[in-house]
């Protein structure tokens, strides 16, 4: 059966498109088509046009991810899939850029980039994966929807603690930890410190978790405020701010309670069994992760993450190790905030984070390499579904030990030793000789023949 591969390039209310065929020479010059409904039903006659041209083939479309603009035109081609033989993938514009630039291709168009697209789909056929629904698009954009709430309402809080420098500097001492509720509500009656001053210590006591030993010392201390901001836009603009910041918690703890109850799926409730992992953490992970079946092996995953140490070594040189922070930062916030938690309420990661610093690491290294080993965790729990257990990690790094102790053997060398007679540099040369295995195992110590000599007084 022949095959044919459409891709198409996705911009902002229109996109292009070309049809190559297995050669990668185009069957379908390309053309371009808006993202309207004349343009679907343009995009879905073309189509039928052309597979009955051409009976008895199969036709590959793929769209790339581009933050949503996608998804009219992916769901349009799904449609074809009912009915015809089209297959529609959805994939990552970094594969696809990777592989445009292994042509060295100079210039780059929506043309250009449709054709990438199609390429892509002839040269890694076997890395992608047609008709993939996502059951998770939904929690996804509301989990970014809570977060852009958030972000802003960090961004009024702050706003809030730089007016209150100057209308009302007392109350920032009650603010070292956030905002809190009551300060927010009593900002709405007494926005100024010459208003909280003539408040009277019943009117004060009435809001939640301010008792009148706290109204009393509120109002002291505004008799005697430093404030200079005494004006009405001042005034206005604290009430204002104060607000916001109320009205946007109560519409975020509205989308977390349904988000949470749209997500009550076992694997939360498997990851919360560890300590330090929140129901909003869990189903953070669980979006990220979304099937643990997706990934081979923990490295994928780590890798996913952007976890893993990425480093170079060429030749005689080596660069880099460190954490390569590559894809999306939420996860690795989400990673970052439970390790923080976790040092402190668990004995496991708490061990692992001093052994790291007794090394040399300083915390934020340390920080890093507890957060690859939680993720490690998070794998072992949701491949083998089966909750936490500080034992069974504590038994896996026995056994490694116990594997990492026999010698090791240089497998890229079982053709050929080591030659001496090799024209190699000195650097190279020093890094052979500590390859070999010393002549008196009982003497040594990691390839040291001799003992360091205690410094002199």
């Amino acid at each position: 059966m022949q095959s044919f591969f459409l891709g198409a390039d996705v911009s902002k209310g229109y996109a292009d498109f070309v049809i190559l065929n297995e050669h990668k020479q185009p069957v379908v010059q390309n053309f371009q088509l808006d993202d309207t409904h004349r343009g679907h039903q343009r995009l879905l006659d073309i189509v039928n046009g052309f597979l009955k041209q051409h009976p008895g083939t199969a036709l590959f479309a793929a769209v790339e991810s581009t933050g949503g603009y996608e998804n009219n035109w992916y769901h349009c081609l799904q449609q074809l899939h009912h009915s015809l033989d089209v297959s529609v993938a959805r994939l990552n514009p970094l594969g696809v850029t990777h592989n445009s630039k292994a042509k060295l291709q100079r210039n780059r168009t929506d043309k250009i980039s449709a054709c990438s697209v199609a390429e892509y789909l002839i040269t890694h056929s076997e890395k992608v994966a047609y008709q993939r629904r996502d059951p998770w698009a939904g929690l996804k954009k509301q989990w970014g929807f809570i977060k852009m709430l958030t972000k802003q309402s960090t961004q009024l809080r702050n706003q809030l603690e730089s007016l209150l420098y100057t209308a009302n500097p007392e109350l920032i001492r009650y603010c070292k930890d956030g905002v809190p509720t009551w300060v927010l509500k009593l900002l709405l009656k007494y926005p100024t410190a010459v208003q909280l001053a003539r408040a009277k210590v019943s009117a004060l006591a009435k809001i939640p978790y301010v008792s009148e030993k706290r109204a009393r010392e509120l109002i002291a201390g505004a008799k005697h405020s430093v404030a200079s901001a005494t004006d009405a836009v001042s005034k206005n603009l604290v009430q204002d701010t104060a607000r916001q910041i109320l009205s946007q918690k109560q519409v975020i703890d509205a989308q977390t309670t349904a988000m949470l109850a749209r997500c009550s799926i076992p694997e939360v409730a498997l990851l919360k069994t560890f300590p330090g992992i929140s129901d909003l953490s869990a189903v953070g992970l669980m979006l990220e992760i979304q099937a643990v079946d997706r990934f081979g092996s923990v490295k994928k995953l780590a890798s996913f993450f952007g976890l893993h140490p990425v480093f170079k070594t060429s030749g005689d040189g080596q660069s880099g190790f460190k954490m390569s922070k590559q894809g999306r930062k939420e996860p690795r916030r989400i990673l970052f905030l439970t390790a923080l938690t976790a040092i402190r309420c668990s004995p496991l990661i708490r061990d692992i984070f001093e052994e790291h610093l007794g090394r040399g690491k300083c915390k934020m290294d340390a920080i890093g390499v507890c957060m690859h080993k939680i993720l490690r965790i998070i794998y072992g729990m949701l491949k083998h579904n089966t909750a936490f257990d500080p034992q069974v990690d504590l038994r896996n790094r026995e056994r490694n030990v116990d594997s990492a102790a026999a010698p090791a053997k240089d497998k890229t060398r079982r053709f050929l030793d080591y030659d001496p007679q090799a024209p190699i540099s000195s650097r190279q040369n020093k890094k052979r000789l500590e390859r070999k295995q010393p002549q008196c195992a009982a003497n040594t110590t990691d390839g040291v023949i001799a003992a360091v000599p205690e410094p002199v007084a």
